[in-house]
């Protein structure tokens, strides 16, 4: 007899984008005419550049070309973009060797399914407040109890809040996996080099392994702070980056990113080469490459031209950034993050909740924004508000709610 997934009951609520998706469709069914201008997910708006999209035509062209044509790639990725991407870190001093990139669809089916790498009975932490994914795919593999409340058992969280700068101190208990994003989506906060050393000693120490995420990587201007885990002295010997080429490209409809799983890398019972083995059999088996036409539009994007063409996107979106925080300073809220990240964390008013709060704006201003609760319960109390938009579109809603919303 054939069963279901019986982990995905254990799923304490609706996935949390999709939730506000239903909301929002259920205010302009009430409301129609009105038009709802959007905060909330942390979607690109911007075209692609100039150098990609003519790397993408070629793409295209060399499949109607039959002396050119290719049909399956490397699971592992095409061997120019793991060049590039090796290439790109050696640019910022990092030794990454190609064979140690497996290039994918994203960073988030990367964080995903990473986990399944690893025994069963590995314990996990993670940051807390943090992007679903981490939690939801361990919940799912059976790795994590039931929900109680607003956590899961058998989870360790890392509280980040206003009192350590967002960022936590290590696992109160031993913890096999530990999942950090740097710049953190949702808080925006970015790790020092500091804060990320005693990380990497405690998983040496402890031979854990962390699952550092670093898609917005991009976004960070201080040149004090470290874009990569890779720039922290050991870290190859005990951290898998996951990267995209999503928010710094782009891509978040085409669809691709990487992982470095380092050889250096070992873990209780294993010998270097073994974690990054075990990734590339799974990868071999379970995928099929990424897109062809998307590879030929990251060797453009990481490009040092690419780079550059890309910059002044990121430095649009980050102009977004600094007025989305004007406007919510001006209404008497705290506002964090946005300086080094597209992501401002704000806390709401007179103690109101994370989804109060949601509807509050929509229903007075008609603009989407996104509950801190859905990341994590150290998330209650707060939103998350995006800088990815057309201007003017942001304009208009920071302008909706100078004028309409009540604080």
């Amino acid at each position: 007899m054939a069963r279901v997934n019986e982990n995905y009951d254990k799923l304490s609520s609706n996935y949390l984008f999709s939730e506000i998706a239903k909301r929002t469709k259920s205010f302009s069914e009430k409301n129609p005419g009105t038009e709802i201008l959007r905060l909330g997910i942390g979607n690109t708006t911007e075209p692609l550049t100039k150098s990609i999209i003519e790397k993408m035509h070629e793409g295209v062209d060399k499949l109607a070309d039959p002396e050119r044509y290719t049909g399956y790639g490397d699971e592992q990725g095409d061997l120019r973009l793991r060049k590039a991407i090796a290439e790109f870190y050696l640019r910022k001093g990092i030794s990454i060797q190609y064979d140690e990139v497996f290039v994918s669809d994203g960073a988030k089916p990367d964080s995903a399914n990473i986990q399944s790498i690893f025994a069963q009975n590995s314990t996990i932490a993670v940051q807390d407040p943090a992007y679903p994914v981490y939690v939801d795919s361990n919940v799912i593999t059976g790795r994590i109890g039931a929900a109680k409340g607003t956590t899961y058992s058998g989870i360790i969280y890392m509280p980040c809040t206003a009192e350590n700068d967002f960022f936590p101190e290590l696992p109160g208990r031993k913890a096999d996996i530990i999942y950090l994003c740097s710049p953190n989506n949702p808080t925006g906060a970015v790790a020092t080099r500091a804060q990320l050393k005693r990380f990497v000693d405690y998983a040496i120490e402890n031979k854990s392994v962390i699952i550092f995420d670093a898609a917005y990587h991009s976004f960070i201007s201080d040149p004090e702070l470290p874009r990569s885990i890779y720039e922290i002295d050991g870290a190859k010997k005990c951290s898998i980056e996951i990267n995209s080429f999503s928010k710094s490209s782009g891509f978040t409809g085409v669809r691709l990113g990487w992982s470095v799983v380092p050889k250096e890398l070992t873990i209780e019972g294993t010998r270097e080469g073994k974690i990054n083995a075990i990734w590339n059999r799974r990868q071999t088996t379970m995928f099929n490459g990424a897109s062809n036409i998307a590879q030929e539009g990251g060797i453009a994007a990481i490009s040092e031209e690419g780079i550059k063409e890309n910059q002044k996107i990121i430095d649009l979106y980050m102009q977004n950034a600094r007025a989305i925080k004007e406007c919510f300073v001006q209404k008497g809220l705290t506002v964090y993050g946005g300086e080094n990240a597209p992501y401002l964390w704000i806390k709401t008013p007179d103690g109101m909740s994370s989804w109060e709060f949601f509807e509050k704006v929509l229903s007075e201003a008609y603009v989407v924004i996104t509950p801190g609760s859905g990341f994590g319960p150290s998330g209650e109390g707060y939103i998350r508000v995006s800088a990815f938009g057309h201007p003017d579109t942001i304009m208009k809603a920071l302008e909706s709610i100078k004028q309409n919303l009540g604080i």
